[in-house]
């Protein structure tokens, strides 16, 4: 059984981007599972993996130099999502020809290129705020 996900926004980052397609694809299961979870993203998996992520959530979402953590409404979603289920995270070279990871280029780049695209409030909302 394969089942595919994609959704584009008029203005965010990449990473913000990784942290939404791994949050959507945990969503999407209906009971707590067993999974493996495979991104091109260092800045996911290393996050995850070596408990930075897990960190920041216990400092107040301040990093180990007190500054704000960046995306810190994603992942407070991630870690939630995480807590539901058994997640191995694993990370694969991006544009290394693995099948799979080729194919979810295409659909993020086909997704960014639709028309009338979401609106990711978490980003705006801050962009918004920085410019006061």
């Amino acid at each position: 059984h394969v089942r595919e996900l994609s959704r584009g926004f008029r203005r965010t980052t990449n990473n913000r981007m990784e942290l939404m397609a791994c949050i959507a694809a945990l969503q999407a299961l209906k009971k707590s599972s067993h999974v493996t979870l495979f991104s091109d993203s260092r800045y996911v998996v290393d996050s995850l993996n070596k408990g930075w992520a897990q960190r920041w959530r216990l400092n107040g979402w301040k990093s180990g130099e007190k500054k704000i953590v960046e995306n810190a409404d994603l992942w407070r979603l991630l870690l939630d999502e995480i807590a539901r289920h058994d997640v191995q995270l694993i990370w694969v070279k991006g544009h290394g020809g693995k099948v799979e990871n080729e194919r979810c280029d295409e659909l993020a780049q086909a997704a960014a290129r639709a028309e009338n695209l979401a609106v990711d409030a978490g980003y705006e909302d801050n962009l918004n705020l920085s410019l006061f």
